[in-house]
């Protein structure tokens, strides 16, 4: 499997560019404020051909630059329903102004062909298998997408603002739940195996192995500790 990525606009939201190899078809998972250029990047010097983007949930740091790449692409965009409505209405999502003269030319709505997740769903995408998970608690229509073991190459799961490394999505933006993100952690977290590759919204990678033996947060839903008042991650 080939995986691109890279840190887009003012909150360094990691976007991802997925595909079984460089020069197939691939996935876009997250294209956030000021990511077309970059996605545009990748597919000219990897020989990509996009099919979809993929969507963790509706914030405006992971969603701003859908309809652009979805316009030039001429591909479909899948988000859960619960976030839909962040697509056209960014500030009500964040209960406030999301800061025009930051986020500079923006572009809100939803993309012509707009599809929506289900928990438990599989994508079969580009020559790739996604799994979806919806994993409420940063938003309410927060999913993870996830992909099988091949051959030498471990699963990955693409966590968006549920799990990152040594910390976990901030809950205290409207429709955020501290008590919602423990059970996603503990139900679609846990139950992965420690060789899992964590691709997260924001940050490096890391793995739930490594999460396991020493994310605060990710103990504590696995009732082996309290959780840290330290801050948590995530627009």
């Amino acid at each position: 499997m080939f995986i691109a990525g890279f840190p887009a606009g003012a909150w360094g939201t990691n976007c991802y560019l997925v595909a079984p190899a460089a020069g197939e078809e691939c996935v876009i998972v997250d294209p956030g404020h000021q990511a077309a250029a970059g996605v545009e990047a990748m597919v000219r010097e990897h020989g990509l051909k996009p099919v979809a983007v993929v969507l963790t949930h509706g914030h405006i740091d992971h969603v701003a630059s859908v309809v652009p790449v979805c316009g030039a692409q001429g591909v479909p965009a899948w988000i859960h329903p619960a976030d839909r409505f962040m697509l056209t209405d960014p500030e009500k999502a964040l209960g406030r102004s999301i800061g025009m003269p930051l986020m500079g030319e923006l572009t809100v709505g939803e993309p012509d062909d707009l599809r929506l997740l289900a928990d438990g769903s599989e994508l079969e995408l580009a020559g790739l298998k996604l799994t979806v998970d919806h994993a409420p608690g940063h938003t309410e229509g927060s999913v993870t997408f996830r992909t099988p073991a091949t051959g030498e190459i471990p699963p990955v799961l693409f966590s968006g603002d549920l799990l990152f490394a040594g910390s976990i999505g901030r809950t205290d933006l409207p429709g955020g739940s501290t008590e919602a993100i423990y059970r996603s952690l503990a139900r679609v977290c846990l139950p992965l195996d420690d060789t899992t590759v964590v691709l997260s919204g924001h940050g490096g990678q890391t793995t739930i192995g490594r999460e396991r033996a020493t994310n605060p947060f990710l103990k504590q839903a696995a009732g082996l500790g309290e959780g840290p008042a330290a801050p948590r991650r995530g627009m």
